[in-house]
């Protein structure tokens, strides 16, 4: 199995800055990308930005300009750097792998992990 570890949510007020991080662990896991999704309440889950193995990244319109999203394949972690947080930006953030695992290559797979909550105050 693949653990996808996440860190770095909290309080913030807006104008602020957080950076998450996401590690992946345990079974050997070969990235096609990984990216960072939120969930506000009540809304969908929706994609932040993501980064392919090779660094191109995309992201949300509503977050140009104020997150970055890099990796560290090596590691087979992923960070978002977020600054100049606004109230909207409030949601749980999920970090997602895609990619397969070694002993399976035939089989393209996405891994969650338990996402962690921001909050952004006005």
């Amino acid at each position: 199995q693949v653990q996808l570890v996440e860190s770095g949510g909290g309080l913030v007020q807006a104008g602020g800055s957080l950076r998450l991080s996401c590690a992946t662990s345990g079974s050997i896991f070969s990235i096609n990308a990984m990216g960072w999704y939120r969930q506000a309440p009540g809304k969908q889950r929706e994609l932040v930005a993501a980064i392919t193995s090779g660094g191109s990244t995309n992201y949300a319109d509503a977050v140009k300009g104020r997150f970055t999203i890099s990796r560290d394949n090596a590691k087979n972690t992923v960070y978002l750097q977020m600054n100049s947080l606004k109230p909207e930006d409030t949601a749980v953030y999920y970090c997602n792998a895609n990619g397969w695992l070694l002993e399976r290559l035939w089989e393209q797979v996405d891994y969650w992990g338990q996402g962690t909550q921001v909050t952004v105050s006005s």
